[in-house]
């Protein structure tokens, strides 16, 4: 699933040479991280994208010690001191890619921009700083410095047992969270992106003319409003775009 994100980003889904697919991602992205440490992808000069895949089309997405996010920033502990200084950024917009995939194909791929998606960081990192406080008053346990929720050490008499205390932070399906947008469709391909208008307007001339002129009956794009992740009875303008083909 990330190698078909990446590809699509980079255009590069048509290359059969593996040497020119490398240069292509070395001249589109800044960042190709790992499975511990968001975020995923980071396109050069661009935004931040975290892939996600589900083998049932509705189903949860687990996000695992990291919260939802709406953004990344490159002060955060969570990312590795190579992606901080992969090149010079302080923030950046970060696009949720959740594809619903079986061993043979992607059925559909929903792109949702994390600031329309997740609440500000400061409504997750409370509580989980609450839980870590409450762990922390335990009496009677050697508590060690982590970022995760918590640590004992030396548990047992012999002291050579640890505990680590994980966060398992689950996010419901932009499928389900958006279905008053959109109804998915049966036996067919989706890419469905729902980009907040504010940003739409920021892209390139260039690349609105493009789309907007492309002449393709399958794609669509309109005008909606979003329910705003730190406060649902504000709307926030949104660009759904959609493109939709029958699978073979």
């Amino acid at each position: 699933m990330e190698t078909f994100v990446k590809d699509a980003f980079a255009n590069s889904i048509q290359a059969t040479d593996e040497k020119a697919r490398m240069e292509r991602y070395n001249e589109v992205f800044s960042w190709l991280g790992n499975q511990n440490h968001p975020p995923d992808i980071m396109i050069r000069q661009g935004d931040a994208i975290e892939v996600k895949k589900t083998q049932s089309a509705n189903s949860d997405l687990a996000l695992n010690s990291s919260y939802p996010k709406s953004n990344i920033q490159s002060n955060s502990t969570l990312i590795t001191q190579e992606c901080r200084t992969c090149e010079e950024w302080a923030e950046k917009d970060l696009i949720y890619c959740v594809g619903h995939t079986d061993d043979e194909r992607v059925h559909s791929l929903w792109m949702v921009y994390g600031n329309i998606y997740a609440a500000k960081h400061d409504t997750y990192q409370v509580v989980k700083q609450k839980i870590t406080d409450g762990i922390n008053e335990i009496p009677h346990v050697e508590l060690a410095e982590t970022n995760e929720l918590g640590r004992v050490n030396r548990v047992d008499p012999l002291g050579i047992t640890n505990l680590r205390i994980r966060g398992m932070w689950q996010i419901q399906n932009p499928r389900r969270v958006f279905n008053y947008l959109h109804t998915p469709q049966a036996n067919k391909f989706e890419l469905v992106a729902i980009v907040p208008t504010s940003k739409y307007n920021s892209f390139p001339s260039e690349s609105k003319n493009r789309i907007e002129n492309l002449g393709n009956p399958n794609l669509t794009m309109r005008d909606e409003k979003v329910k705003d992740p730190n406060n649902p009875a504000k709307l926030i303008d949104a660009k759904l775009i959609v493109f939709i083909v029958a699978e073979e």
